[in-house]
C-alpha cells in the first residue's frame, strides 16, 4: 500500500507527515478509540533537532499515554505492518519497532532454514 505524498500537519507545533497521523477513514475503526487522537498528539512525533534528554522524556510520556489506550495492540500491529518509520505507535518507538521487525525477520528466516519447518507429519 502506498501513501500519498507527505503533507505537513501542525500538531502541538510539530510538523507531522499527514499520512502518519491516525485517521478513521484510512485505517479502520480502531483509530476512533485511540487516546492519542485527543490532546496528546504532539508527544508522539519528534520535533526536528530534539535534544536526546527531551526526546527520551517525551517518548516515556507518550508510552504512558499508550499504556492506558484501549487500542494499543491494534495500533502496534498497524505500525509493524506498515511499517511506520516515525513516532511512538502502540507503545513502541521507531527504534524499538525496528528491533521487533528485525527479530521477526530473523525468526522467519530461521523457520525457513529449519529442517522441521515443513508441514507437521501426522503421528501414526
Amino acid at each position: 500500500m502506498q501513501h500519498p505524498p507527505h503533507q505537513s500537519l501542525q500538531v502541538a507545533a510539530i510538523a507531522v507527515p499527514k499520512s502518519r497521523v491516525p485517521s478513521r477513514e484510512e485505517d479502520g475503526p480502531w483509530h476512533a478509540e485511540a487516546v492519542c487522537r485527543r490532546d496528546e498528539a504532539g508527544l508522539f512525533f519528534a520535533p526536528s533537532k530534539e535534544p536526546t534528554a527531551a526526546r527520551l522524556s517525551r517518548e516515556e510520556a507518550a508510552k504512558r499515554v499508550c499504556a492506558r489506550c484501549p487500542v494499543m495492540v491494534a495500533c502496534r500491529e498497524h505500525a509493524l505492518l506498515q511499517p511506520e518509520p516515525y513516532g511512538v505507535w502502540g507503545g513502541l518507538t521507531a527504534a524499538e519497532r525496528r528491533v521487533v521487525l528485525a527479530r521477526m525477520r530473523r525468526r522467519a528466516a530461521e523457520l525457513r532454514q529449519s529442517p522441521g519447518a515443513g508441514p507437521i507429519a501426522a503421528a501414526g
